[in-house]
Protein backbone atom coordinates (compact mmCIF):
# COMPACT_ATOMS: atom_id res chain seq x y z
CA UNK A 1 0.00 0.00 0.00
CA UNK A 2 1.30 3.23 -0.69
CA UNK A 3 1.22 6.18 2.02
CA UNK A 4 -1.62 8.38 1.53
CA UNK A 5 -1.34 12.24 1.79
CA UNK A 6 -4.25 15.24 2.28
CA UNK A 7 -5.45 16.03 -1.56
CA UNK A 8 -8.47 18.16 -0.46
CA UNK A 9 -11.10 18.66 1.99
CA UNK A 10 -14.98 18.96 0.22
CA UNK A 11 -17.62 20.86 1.45
CA UNK A 12 -20.75 19.83 -0.13
CA UNK A 13 -23.03 23.19 -1.05
CA UNK A 14 -26.45 24.23 -2.21
CA UNK A 15 -25.06 27.10 -4.19
CA UNK A 16 -21.41 27.00 -5.45
CA UNK A 17 -21.19 31.17 -6.54
CA UNK A 18 -22.81 32.29 -3.25
CA UNK A 19 -20.35 29.78 -1.61
CA UNK A 20 -17.15 30.89 -3.44
CA UNK A 21 -17.68 34.16 -2.58
CA UNK A 22 -18.26 33.36 1.02
CA UNK A 23 -15.00 31.55 0.78
CA UNK A 24 -13.35 34.06 -0.66
CA UNK A 25 -14.45 37.22 1.12
CA UNK A 26 -14.52 36.25 4.37
CA UNK A 27 -11.05 33.84 4.12
CA UNK A 28 -9.18 35.60 1.73
CA UNK A 29 -9.10 31.64 -0.26
CA UNK A 30 -8.33 31.67 -3.91
CA UNK A 31 -9.55 29.80 -6.48
CA UNK A 32 -7.29 26.90 -8.05
CA UNK A 33 -9.36 24.81 -9.81
CA UNK A 34 -12.63 24.53 -11.85
CA UNK A 35 -14.48 21.59 -13.71
CA UNK A 36 -17.70 19.62 -13.55
CA UNK A 37 -18.22 15.48 -13.54
CA UNK A 38 -20.80 13.55 -14.45
CA UNK A 39 -21.96 10.69 -16.45
CA UNK A 40 -22.67 6.63 -15.08
CA UNK A 41 -18.94 6.29 -13.04
CA UNK A 42 -19.54 9.36 -11.01
CA UNK A 43 -23.03 8.41 -10.38
CA UNK A 44 -22.39 5.14 -9.60
CA UNK A 45 -18.97 6.53 -7.54
CA UNK A 46 -21.10 8.40 -5.38
CA UNK A 47 -23.90 6.12 -5.02
CA UNK A 48 -26.45 8.89 -6.31
CA UNK A 49 -28.54 7.75 -9.32
CA UNK A 50 -27.37 10.23 -12.79
CA UNK A 51 -25.40 12.25 -10.20
CA UNK A 52 -23.07 15.07 -11.69
CA UNK A 53 -21.50 17.71 -9.61
CA UNK A 54 -19.78 21.13 -10.05
CA UNK A 55 -16.61 21.71 -8.49
CA UNK A 56 -14.46 24.94 -7.50
CA UNK A 57 -11.32 24.15 -5.71
CA UNK A 58 -9.64 26.89 -3.14
CA UNK A 59 -6.03 27.12 -2.19
CA UNK A 60 -6.16 27.51 1.84
CA UNK A 61 -2.36 28.00 1.90
CA UNK A 62 -1.48 24.28 0.83
CA UNK A 63 -4.51 22.80 2.12
CA UNK A 64 -7.25 22.63 -0.56
CA UNK A 65 -10.80 22.95 -0.08
CA UNK A 66 -13.30 21.63 -2.69
CA UNK A 67 -16.83 23.22 -3.45
CA UNK A 68 -19.08 21.00 -4.64
CA UNK A 69 -22.83 21.69 -5.90
CA UNK A 70 -24.78 18.19 -6.23
CA UNK A 71 -27.79 17.82 -9.39
CA UNK A 72 -29.76 16.65 -7.96
CA UNK A 73 -29.54 17.98 -4.97
CA UNK A 74 -30.42 16.45 -1.73
CA UNK A 75 -32.45 17.20 1.10
CA UNK A 76 -30.82 19.97 3.97
CA UNK A 77 -29.55 18.17 6.98
CA UNK A 78 -31.21 18.69 10.31
CA UNK A 79 -30.22 21.13 13.11
CA UNK A 80 -26.31 20.64 12.69
CA UNK A 81 -24.24 20.28 16.43
CA UNK A 82 -20.75 19.35 16.38
CA UNK A 83 -21.48 16.81 18.76
CA UNK A 84 -23.13 14.75 16.41
CA UNK A 85 -21.73 11.57 14.85
CA UNK A 86 -20.73 11.95 11.52
CA UNK A 87 -20.99 15.97 12.00
CA UNK A 88 -17.72 17.54 9.93
CA UNK A 89 -15.99 21.00 10.01
CA UNK A 90 -13.21 22.70 8.21
CA UNK A 91 -10.57 24.08 10.96
CA UNK A 92 -8.56 27.29 9.25
CA UNK A 93 -5.59 29.11 11.10
CA UNK A 94 -5.53 32.40 11.18
CA UNK A 95 -2.99 34.83 12.75
CA UNK A 96 -5.61 36.59 15.16
CA UNK A 97 -8.75 35.18 15.68
CA UNK A 98 -9.69 38.15 17.88
CA UNK A 99 -8.77 40.61 14.78
CA UNK A 100 -10.95 38.19 12.64
CA UNK A 101 -13.58 37.58 14.41
CA UNK A 102 -14.26 41.49 14.71
CA UNK A 103 -13.89 41.91 11.35
CA UNK A 104 -16.49 39.64 10.53
CA UNK A 105 -19.55 40.96 8.00
CA UNK A 106 -22.77 40.88 10.16
CA UNK A 107 -24.32 38.51 8.00
CA UNK A 108 -21.91 35.69 8.66
CA UNK A 109 -23.10 33.30 11.78
CA UNK A 110 -21.07 32.71 14.29
CA UNK A 111 -21.69 29.65 17.19
CA UNK A 112 -19.92 32.33 19.67
CA UNK A 113 -16.98 34.73 20.36
CA UNK A 114 -14.00 33.87 20.19
CA UNK A 115 -12.44 31.20 23.24
CA UNK A 116 -9.66 30.37 24.45
CA UNK A 117 -9.79 26.67 25.67
CA UNK A 118 -8.30 24.65 28.52
CA UNK A 119 -5.38 23.86 25.56
CA UNK A 120 -4.39 27.49 25.00
CA UNK A 121 -6.17 27.72 21.80
CA UNK A 122 -8.22 30.48 20.97
CA UNK A 123 -10.92 29.42 18.25
CA UNK A 124 -14.57 30.29 16.91
CA UNK A 125 -16.96 28.61 14.80
CA UNK A 126 -18.41 30.47 11.99
CA UNK A 127 -21.08 28.93 9.57
CA UNK A 128 -21.27 29.05 5.46
CA UNK A 129 -24.24 29.79 3.64
CA UNK A 130 -25.34 26.23 4.09
CA UNK A 131 -24.52 26.33 7.55
CA UNK A 132 -21.32 24.62 7.08
CA UNK A 133 -19.32 24.29 10.73
CA UNK A 134 -15.74 26.44 10.03
CA UNK A 135 -13.37 26.14 12.89
CA UNK A 136 -11.04 29.51 12.92
CA UNK A 137 -8.19 28.99 15.05
CA UNK A 138 -4.94 30.72 15.99
CA UNK A 139 -1.89 29.88 13.83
Amino acid sequence: MTDPSLHHVGVTVSDLNRAVDFYTDTFDLTIVAEFAVGGAAFAEAVDVAGASATFIHLDGDGARVELVEYDPQGAALPARTLNRPGTAHLGLAVDDVDAFYAGLDDAVETLSPPRTTESGTTICFVCDPDGNRIEVLDA
